[in-house]
């Protein structure tokens, strides 16, 4: 009996140990992913607080602490051109460390720094949160009500104006509008957004593109005016407001985009199901939509391959920008 069975259970272990091999990695992510958070969710930022990221993640730390039964801890960690923040994600290699960030934070970064130390695919899309607005501001002491006579102004004195420029895609797109306008506008660099804008509300530079968050305040206290939206699309917040293709400089165009990056190692599935919970959260949640709303952000929530799509865009808006001739 034995001799006659022996042969057939030999057989029966090694085709059970094939299946095993091949469904075993299959169900371990699925497990992991089903699982996902075990302990405290880290939201790594790139700018510090008061700016549109900051505001919204806030709003989604809150409720994705009850949707998930575990903390979501906000972490501002501002400076370095966003590489502070982005260093930090990076080196982490934890799937419970994600960055929280607008893309104008890194898109630039190959045409403004020599050496990088993070990869693009370091950043694994997970989901767009919204398309923060960016404005064009000037002191409101300052004859200037419109992009054409700004241009206008310091075409009449070159030289004699500054502008506030943090690093990032939005000083980089208006840079290049300067050099391809042929305007003598000094750039005074700042590491802080908020300081530029208080430097501006006090007319010591004369312009800056900021997100419309970080120049609320001042907008709202009436030190600065807000002379065109650089997105394609106008703000709900200020309707009235021309974007920079309709006052007739389309090159100024580009969307700001908010959004959450896992690591690479991190499964499609996983990245696809946190996607799902921050885009039902914020559909069913008015609170966020008029917070967005009231902070210059377009509600416009998107998973991995459309948040992909649209990073695409803006990386090739910033290579054209880039190839703009210094004359």
């Amino acid at each position: 009996m034995r001799r006659v069975y022996r042969p057939v259970i030999v057989s029966l272990l090694v085709a059970f140990a094939a299946f095993l091999a091949g469904v075993t990695p299959s169900v371990a992510q699925t497990s992991a992913t089903t699982i996902w958070p075990q302990r405290t969710v880290h939201l790594v930022l790139t700018l510090g607080p008061g700016s549109a990221t900051d505001i919204s993640a806030r709003l989604l730390a809150d409720r994705l602490t009850k949707r998930w039964g575990q903390p979501v801890v906000v972490e501002n960690r501002p400076g370095g051109d966003g590489i502070v923040a982005i260093n930090a994600f990076v080196t982490a290699q934890d799937d419970h460390v994600l960055l929280f960030s607008p893309t104008a934070s890194f898109t630039a970064h190959p045409y403004l720094h020599e050496n990088v130390q993070y990869k693009p695919s370091d950043l694994a899309p997970i989901v767009r949160v919204s398309n923060t607005f960016v404005g064009v501001t000037v002191p409101s002491a300052i004859p200037v009500s419109s992009l054409r006579e700004l241009a206008e102004l310091a075409r009449s004195k070159p030289g004699q104006l500054n502008w506030a420029g943090v690093t990032g895609a939005n000083s980089f797109m208006f840079e290049a509008w300067l050099r391809a306008n042929n305007l003598d506008v000094k750039k005074v660099p700042y590491r802080n957004a908020v300081d530029a804008a208080n430097d501006l509300a006090e007319n010591r530079v004369q312009v800056y593109a900021s997100a419309i968050a970080i120049a609320q305040p001042q907008l709202e206290a009436g030190k600065i005016k807000l002379l065109a939206v650089i997105n394609t699309v106008r703000s709900p917040s200020v309707p009235n407001i021309p974007t920079a293709t309709e006052a007739g400089y389309p090159a100024l165009a580009i969307d700001g985009l908010i959004g959450l990056f896992g690591p690479p190692s991190m499964p499609i599935a996983l990245r696809e199901r946190i996607a799902s919970d921050v885009r039902n959260i914020m559909e069913s949640d008015p609170i966020i939509k008029d917070r967005l709303t009231a902070t210059g952000q377009l509600f416009n929530p998107g998973g991995p391959a459309e948040f992909s799509v649209s990073i695409d865009e803006q990386r090739a808006r910033l290579k054209a920008a880039a190839q703009v001739d210094i004359r």
